[in-house]
């Protein structure tokens, strides 16, 4: 494990607002040496990091660069609390300090995992650096905060960048990932379980990004009656084993493998 610097694990935290210098974050962080960003010539890098850059942040009054420590690297994730999807919650803190605690057995090295609501991206980042390739997903509003720090903590850093993908929970699942096509080892979610109106799209979304031999790892703070609602819904159509408890936090972490008939 690593030595973390504050109370709470993988958090090492905040960093200075950053309301409109996204792209300056970027091109920053790619002329600094060590862990905040790639090494090498900046000019010869500069290129692709534009042409990468197919989403825009959305313009939140404020954002804060959040520091957090996860698998030996410092990682840099700009946050606004303006918006559900630009916070990391704490079911994503306690998915990343369990990928980093079973690195060897998860073995995530040119693995295939996609992640489901992956909001600011810190559990993307994570799965990256442990050698997975990862298709990051969420709401057409999320996509440019999380691609920003997507590649911010991954382009020169990690076997392979990330891709980014619209994912709306429930529909046009089947043309945008066609079982014939898109098989993952992993999928990961997080904090996606809360007070919305979407968890039978979002159990349906589940199940069908999952294939025979895909592992779906969930962790999830329960706050409601509803959560215990859908990990009930979940029981019914995965295998479900609990794999890790986080009192202080109330998260729990399960593994589930989709129920074949």
């Amino acid at each position: 494990m690593d030595v973390y610097l504050s109370s709470e694990p993988g958090r090492l935290g905040e960093g200075p607002s950053s309301p409109d210098g996204w792209l300056e974050a970027e091109e920053e962080a790619v002329q600094k040496d060590g862990t905040s960003g790639p090494t090498g010539d900046f000019n010869s890098i500069e290129p692709s990091l534009h042409s990468l850059q197919k989403f825009v942040p959305a313009n939140y009054a404020s954002y804060t660069q959040e520091n957090y420590l996860f698998a030996g690297k410092k990682i840099v994730v700009q946050e606004s609390i303006e918006s559900y999807g630009a916070v990391v919650w704490p079911g994503a803190m306690a998915l990343c300090q369990y990928l980093e605690e079973h690195t060897e057995e998860l073995n995530f090295q040119d693995a295939k995992i996609l992640e489901i609501g992956a909001g600011p991206g810190l559990v993307s980042i994570v799965a990256s650096i442990l050698g997975a390739q990862v298709t990051a997903t969420d709401l057409p509003d999320v996509l440019g905060n999380l691609q920003h720090n997507l590649l911010k903590n991954t382009l020169a850093h990690t076997a392979h960048l990330p891709e980014v993908k619209e994912l709306v929970w429930g529909e046009g699942l089947e043309q945008n990932f066609p079982k014939s096509t898109f098989y993952y080892d992993y999928v990961l979610a997080s904090d996606v379980v809360y007070h919305h109106y979407c968890l039978d799209k979002l159990l349906s979304t589940m199940a069908h990004l999952c294939q025979p031999g895909t592992v779906l790892l969930w962790a999830n703070k329960f706050r409601f009656s509803t959560d215990y609602e859908f990990l009930d819904k979940f029981k019914q159509v995965f295998d479900t084993t609990s794999l890790a408890e986080f009192p202080e936090s109330s998260v729990k972490i399960f593994k589930g493998t989709l129920k074949w008939d």
